[in-house]
C-alpha cells in the first residue's frame, strides 16, 4: 500500500472525528483475537479508532503501529490514548467507499 499524503491524512482525521472508538487495547496488550477484531473492522469500514486503557502497557503509538503492521493498514493519526487506523477494502461493491484526495497536478 503506497504511503498517505499529508492532505490524505488531513481528510482521513476529518473523517474520524465521527466515528465511535472500536477497539479497547487493555492489559493484556494486542493478542490475535483483537487483530482480528480489527483486520474485520478495516474490511468492513476502512477507517477505524482505538484506544489504550490506562491499566495496558503499550502506548497509543505502539498499539497503533502494532495493529497497524498485523492487519496491513497505515496509522492516520495517535493523539493521548486514542489512534486511527485506515486500510482501503476489497470489495468492489462497496458503497460507502472512502475516496481519497489526491495530490498529483493534473495535465491540462
Amino acid at each position: 500500500m503506497e504511503d498517505l499524503t499529508s492532505k490524505q491524512r488531513a481528510q482521513l482525521r476529518g473523517l474520524a472525528n465521527g466515528i465511535d472508538t472500536i477497539l479497547h487495547v487493555g492489559k493484556e496488550g494486542i493478542g490475535d483475537n483483537l487483530a482480528k477484531q480489527a483486520d474485520d473492522a478495516l474490511e468492513a469500514r476502512e477507517l477505524i479508532k482505538g484506544r489504550v486503557l490506562e491499566n495496558s502497557l503499550l502506548s497509543a503509538r505502539e498499539a497503533a503501529e502494532e495493529l497497524a503492521q498485523r492487519t496491513r493498514s497505515q496509522v492516520v493519526q495517535v493523539i493521548g490514548t486514542k489512534f486511527v487506523l485506515y486500510r482501503p477494502t476489497h470489495k468492489k461493491d462497496k458503497k460507502d467507499k472512502i475516496v481519497l484526495v489526491s495530490d498529483k497536478k493534473r495535465k491540462a
